[in-house]
């Protein structure tokens, strides 16, 4: 029995294993959604999608945060047709129809309501003790921007008007209990949380609830949007997601992403503008748009309007036909080069800076 072999079964973890073999690893799952462009902003590629761990979706009041949430659990739900969706509602803004309209089978969701961020802990916690691995589970909190602390509660029970200074302990708190139980039990969570403005001469968004949920989180969200107008009629919204922190994302990208009134998520938005940065998409003439296949200069559309871009024979031709794939993950996707080269090469070009000066 080799050493590695020998403190592997001595260890008293039940998950201890060799890297190579780890399942917490090589089993890692990723469910994609029916929208290219939210795949991308989870992963840096279409093919992607969402994984186990913490999302946070964060924005301003009406900026489709629980909307994309439902979106994702209802792509899970659809791939793994045994699954349970485990909502822990504190604004109580979604009804039965919203889930349905993403094609949640409702039957399969367990709505919990909760109060204050210590309810919410308990039952999150015991719940996640008791699922295994094997489980299909996935967690929407909606929202953790919204609901207050025990403390705060009682205070105003007890008529105190003082500031409550517990409450992003305890949020930092229940995200460092339930971590590792999402990654060990391959559960994605979905957290909906709020924004607020710095006080700095250029104000910034921030992420609400203290440090625990940017330290925890695999990837936040901060969105912003802008209306879609028609003359002085708004149609619906131009949303822009922009990524905060993620493990496969380039932090600081913005992912755009259309939402109507009459159609919902515009399954194809923003692709169109991406394209036509990168040459898979050209305009012949002012208005008028055309697959390309920039390696070969092929045409592979005639001339056609915006809206007639958004179809997928459009855009399943340019990914069947270009490798407009590997464009959008240059973009997007963490690189994951080697630390040692990468060290070599700034070591070999700080070495040459030197003798270029001692040279001159």
């Amino acid at each position: 029995m080799s050493l590695l072999e020998k403190l592997k079964k001595s260890s008293r973890t039940a998950g201890a294993e060799i890297l190579s073999e780890s399942k917490f690893f090589s089993e890692k799952e990723m469910t994609t959604t029916s929208v290219p462009m939210i795949n991308v902003a989870l992963s840096g590629s279409t093919k992607g999608g969402i994984s186990s761990g913490l999302t946070v979706l964060a924005g301003p009041s009406k900026h489709f945060k629980t909307s994309f949430a439902l979106l994702m659990a209802g792509a899970y739900m659809k791939k793994h047709k045994d699954a349970v969706l485990m909502f822990y509602d504190s604004e109580f803004g979604s009804p039965q129809s919203y889930f349905e309209s993403f094609g949640i089978d409702t039957t399969r969701v367990l709505h919990t309501p909760v109060t204050n961020i210590e309810e919410l802990k308990f039952d999150l916690v015991h719940q996640l003790t008791e699922i295994d691995r094997k489980d299909k589970v996935i967690v929407v909190i909606d929202s953790i921007g919204n609901i207050a602390s025990k403390k705060e509660i009682e205070d105003a029970e007890n008529m105190k008007s003082v500031a409550d200074m517990t409450r992003a302990k305890a949020l930092k708190g229940l995200f460092r209990m339930i971590t590792p139980f999402l990654t060990l039990k391959d559960i994605p969570l979905l957290a909906v949380n709020h924004t607020y403005q710095t006080q700095e001469m250029f104000s910034k968004a921030v992420v609400s609830g203290g440090t625990g949920v940017m330290y925890s989180a695999n990837d936040v969200w901060i969105i912003g949007r802008r209306q879609d107008k028609t003359g002085t009629e708004v149609q619906g919204y131009h949303f822009i997601i922009n990524i905060e922190k993620s493990r496969f994302v380039k932090e600081k990208s913005k992912i755009p992403i259309s939402v109507s009134w009459d159609g919902g998520i515009e399954k194809w938005s923003g692709l169109l503008d991406l394209a036509l940065e990168t040459g898979y998409v050209v305009k012949p003439k002012n208005g008028w748009y055309m697959a390309m296949n920039p390696a070969t200069k092929e045409e592979l559309s005639g001339n056609l309007r915006a809206a007639q871009t958004m179809t997928e024979e459009f855009w399943t031709n340019i990914f069947d036909k270009t490798d407009f794939e590997k464009a959008i993950e240059k973009r997007y996707k963490v690189a994951h080069v080697s630390m040692l080269e990468e060290l070599r090469t700034k070591d070999e070009t700080l070495t040459k800076e030197v003798v270029e000066d001692e040279d001159s």
